[in-house]
């Protein structure tokens, strides 16, 4: 995704500890529902003390928000080489990448409930629109972006929604390539150059 020059420039024992509470956070949510884990629990689980988990996170909220992120962005990078430029093919990347990253996190995570599942929903969809957002901006539209931004993030959202929870999950590729003309009408009149 677009760089995180903070976190480019951090000492790397800072950076392995950041890591090393990330993964046991990971484990963690394998093992139980998000809810029951605590910070003790993290702590526990990666040997380090509450002062340490306190220097990185605010609470366990924060670590989730952060832990979403990293996952997400990672996600993101795995199918955009050119991240930065809107192009049919990015925004299809884009939209392969929240199903699949929505569709992990239901089948990794034990037993997702609301909360996690709304704090999931806030992180990705903020990713989202600020790339869309991006994207809608470096063609120098005229338009505001700020709703074609809006309205492609709740459709790209709401699609990966369905098809996570969706029972018998169709054919990935399949359903992208039925979803891709329903998201792209509402941002290709705006990104046009002007």
């Amino acid at each position: 995704m677009l760089p995180n020059l903070k976190e480019e420039k951090l000492d790397p024992r800072v950076k392995r500890t950041r890591n090393l509470i990330l993964k046991s956070f990971e484990d963690l949510l394998a093992e139980r529902n998000f809810e029951s884990i605590s910070v003790q629990d993290v702590t526990g689980k990666a040997q380090i003390n509450r002062a340490t988990f306190y220097s990185h996170f605010e609470d366990k909220y924060d670590l989730l928000n952060q832990w979403i992120s990293q996952m997400f962005t990672q996600e993101i990078d795995k199918r955009m080489r050119d991240v930065c430029h809107y192009t049919h093919e990015n925004l299809r990347n884009l939209i392969l990448a929240v199903c699949e990253f929505l569709a992990g996190l239901h089948s990794d995570c034990a037993q997702p409930h609301q909360q996690f599942e709304s704090l999931v929903e806030t992180q990705i969809k903020n990713q989202i629109f600020d790339l869309l957002t991006h994207w809608l901006e470096e063609t120098k539209a005229s338009l505001p972006t700020e709703i074609p931004a809006t309205v492609a993030t709740w459709a790209i959202y709401g699609l990966a929604s369905q098809y996570s929870h969706a029972k018998k999950r169709p054919v990935l590729h399949e359903f992208v390539n039925e979803a891709l003309p329903l998201v792209a009408v509402n941002l290709e009149q705006f990104a046009q150059p002007a």
